[in-house]
């Protein structure tokens, strides 16, 4: 995946679960959307600590939120829908190493 490219994922993440957007290590990228099916937590997240950043309590997208990922400092969407729901997020590769 070279610098420039999409990156895109769609899963169906369990209640009390979480939809890890993370780069492979010395990767970076910028989330520009996140999407989701019922409500959420979204976390800045470091491995140790965690800053909620929104809290939506219906189906919806953060949209041109532009947040930065590294492998060490990304963000965490947890599904508190109370049932299973379809979470994503879309972005770009700013930064790639193989």
């Amino acid at each position: 995946m070279a610098a420039g490219s999409v990156t895109t994922n769609l899963e169906s993440v369990a209640d009390d679960a979480y939809l890890t957007i993370q780069p492979g290590a010395s990767n970076e990228w910028v989330i520009n959307n996140i999407y989701y099916a019922g409500a959420v937590e979204i976390y800045r997240y470091d491995g140790t600590y965690s800053i909620l950043i929104d809290s939506p309590t219906e189906a919806g997208a953060l949209l041109s939120c532009n947040l930065r990922c590294t492998n060490g400092d990304y963000v965490r969407v947890k599904n508190v829908s109370g049932d299973t729901a379809i979470l994503g997020y879309d972005g770009i590769v700013t930064v790639y190493s193989a």
